[in-house]
């Protein structure tokens, strides 16, 4: 791996040849998929990436990312250039939280190279309260620490007792950011709601499995929107569960994946 790739790793499966790309959401690292490894690996070649200042990736961020933008087709360009580096033509991506902008994001802007997507707590629209949460970030980001703000939107996102495991695990991945880096995306958020309503007016051609955690009030409302619009895509609710429902309900969540993949690939 050289400089000037963000930090990624890679799981080889000797009796496949396709691919999975996980993508994890804003404030995580790739350590988010840790209960997806044992399982994902033994179908599939794995590609685990931390984005933009994000885990490992914090030396890239400094050394390659004032050079270049910082929009949602930037930092999806920072994966592709991976795939290329890897030689990897086409994967599978499944993402977490707003990593799901990302692989629509590569859809769009690299069709050849995604085969199915898997979006788990997928963001499709920030309703009244979650662009409270932004105006509110917004206000303040410039004049409090960004952990104090990350924390309250954490407990926001995930209320519940069965979410600690994910609320914490998240927290802990967001002290490696700083506040510049958390700023940038921070931007990329106010971005989404215009970004996502024109991938509702497109259909994808990809099949979509969204895996959405019964009990994300604040997101499964827009993907049951997104879905009734989109003829490839498919939502599945899963019960007792929150916003990271790979952390959540990990065994739903790859047995899920994996049907949904060997079903449609090469579709």
């Amino acid at each position: 791996m050289t400089t000037s790739l963000l930090y990624h790793k890679t799981y080889l499966q000797s009796k496949s040849k396709e691919w999975i790309v996980l993508v994890h959401g804003a404030g995580g690292s790739s350590s988010i998929w840790f209960k997806q490894i044992k399982e994902f690996k033994k179908h599939f070649n794995l590609l685990l990436i931390d984005l933009r200042g994000h885990g490992r990736s914090a030396s890239f961020t400094a050394k390659a990312s004032n050079r270049r933008g910082y929009s949602f087709n930037d930092v999806s360009l920072d994966i592709i250039q991976i795939l290329d580096h890897l030689s990897i033509t086409k994967a599978h991506f499944v993402g977490i939280s707003l990593g799901t902008i990302l692989i629509h994001k590569l859809a769009e802007i690299a069709p050849s190279r995604v085969d199915v997507m898997i979006l788990g707590g997928a963001i499709t629209r920030f309703d009244v309260r979650s662009l409270a949460l932004v105006k509110l970030g917004n206000l303040f980001k410039d004049v409090i620490p960004y952990m104090w703000l990350y924390r309250l939107f954490a407990y926001i996102l995930m209320p519940q007792k069965g979410q600690v495991e994910a609320r914490s695990l998240f927290i802990k991945d967001a002290k490696k950011l700083c506040q510049k880096e958390f700023k940038r995306w921070f931007k990329l958020a106010n971005g989404v709601n215009p970004l996502m309503q024109h991938y509702k007016k497109n259909e994808l051609t990809k099949p979509v499995l969204y895996l959405m955690g019964a009990n994300d009030y604040m997101f499964i409302t827009p993907v049951i929107d997104m879905v009734t619009h989109h003829e490839n895509s498919k939502l599945i609710k899963i019960q007792d569960c929150g916003h990271v429902c790979n952390v959540e309900k990990p065994a739903e969540f790859n047995k899920h994946a994996i049907d949904f993949i060997h079903h449609h690939a090469g579709d």
